[in-house]
């Protein structure tokens, strides 16, 4: 397995984690074997939105004992009370379903209590209004949430909560479809998207990834809105190459999905490439640098993608990008204009004119 630190937290995270939404429709039996490979693979992170009230007592029979190496986020608002999924904001609700989910996974504390599925603004007064936060952040000056964390599908509303500075970790949608403005939760422009995942990482704000297969469209060319399949292992790469991804969370329903989603961790880079989305993206959501190096080998040695991550990132005032920038071996102002990059990038970004424009910013 491999890992990222969480720049405020210091927790250590597995980068592919699992998203509970479907195992509710396993066995016991079944989920049990589910979660214990995934646990001897060295998965550590689980998000807890799930579809149904069973994923609750699985995860408690198969993992209570471990729990201390795990790490659990926790909904503020998702309600189980019918057995499946329902959203509440009523506070004894909220509090009774926290109460009992905490009961059935056979733990006494929640690492990442989320503010749980905002994408309106009326949402976020709601939440403030009836009590809700004020519970949430009741229960993490008690100790019992260690951390307070965001789940939204809307750019503009995600920013105005991490205004607050409340927020630590943010679950966000994110897959080729959705940066494309293609499905359902496709929602604000390419730019919007990648400049929230930007000021994540500027701001050490954690990002854990659902739908990262955009609800298994993506996995099939009959669904995909590209009209092209992409690879399980191409999704969750290119989730884990957007800026401030810590873990990626797929739906897993049994221990075949787990398996294929940890088939990441063998894959050879030519699996993990999804440069083929060069070519059949929308125009209108190309001409900006996805840090994928697929432009790489440079003839001249450039990091690419590191020297555009780092530019972009001290654009919107990341204090310690431009001296990650400062340290590279080397810089744009290496660049010898070849043209390597232009011809490669499937993005279609004009590198050689970026490296000019980046040398100029940082003086080298």
């Amino acid at each position: 397995m491999e890992y990222r630190i969480h720049p405020r937290t210091g927790d250590k995270i597995s980068v592919i984690g699992i998203g509970t939404g479907p195992i509710f429709e396993t066995t016991e039996r079944e989920a049990a074997a589910a979660l214990t490979y995934a646990y001897e693979q060295g998965v550590n992170y689980l998000d807890f939105a799930t579809a149904g009230a069973r994923t609750f007592s699985y995860v408690g029979a198969a993992l209570a004992d471990l729990r201390r190496e795990l790490l659990y986020q926790i909904h503020f608002g998702a309600d189980y009370t019918s057995g499946e999924y329902g959203w509440s904001l009523d506070l004894d609700t909220v509090k009774r379903q926290v109460d009992w989910q905490l009961r059935e996974l056979k733990t006494d504390y929640i690492d990442f209590g989320m503010i749980h599925c905002l994408d309106e603004e009326k949402d976020w007064r709601a939440y403030q209004e009836n009590g809700v936060l004020d519970y949430l952040l009741e229960l993490k000056r008690a100790g019992v949430v260690r951390h307070i964390g965001l789940s939204s599908h809307t750019p503009e509303l995600a920013r105005k909560i991490l205004d607050t500075r409340l927020v630590e970790q943010l679950m966000f949608s994110i897959n080729p479809a959705y940066d494309c403005q293609q499905g359902e939760y496709a929602v604000g422009s390419a730019g919007e998207r990648m400049d929230l995942y930007r000021r994540c990482q500027a701001e050490g704000i954690g990002l854990s990834v659902m739908k990262p297969f955009s609800a298994g469209q993506l996995l099939d060319g009959k669904t995909s809105p590209f009209g092209r399949a992409l690879t399980k292992v191409q999704c969750i790469q290119y989730a884990l190459d957007r800026p401030g991804v810590l873990t990626v969370l797929p739906g897993i329903r049994n221990l075949q999905d787990m398996k294929e989603a940890l088939a990441w961790l063998d894959a050879p880079a030519e699996e993990r490439d999804y440069a083929v989305l060069g070519t059949f993206t929308p125009r209108e959501a190309t001409g900006t640098c996805v840090y994928c190096n697929h432009c790489a080998p440079c003839p001249a040695g450039l990091n690419i993608g590191l020297i555009n991550k780092y530019y972009d990132l001290a654009k919107i005032g990341d204090a310690m990008a431009a001296d990650h920038y400062k340290k590279l071996e080397k810089h744009a102002s290496d660049c010898v204009a070849c043209g390597h990059c232009d011809g490669r990038c499937p993005f279609r970004v004009r590198q050689s004119d970026r490296m000019r424009q980046i040398a100029a910013y940082f003086g080298r």
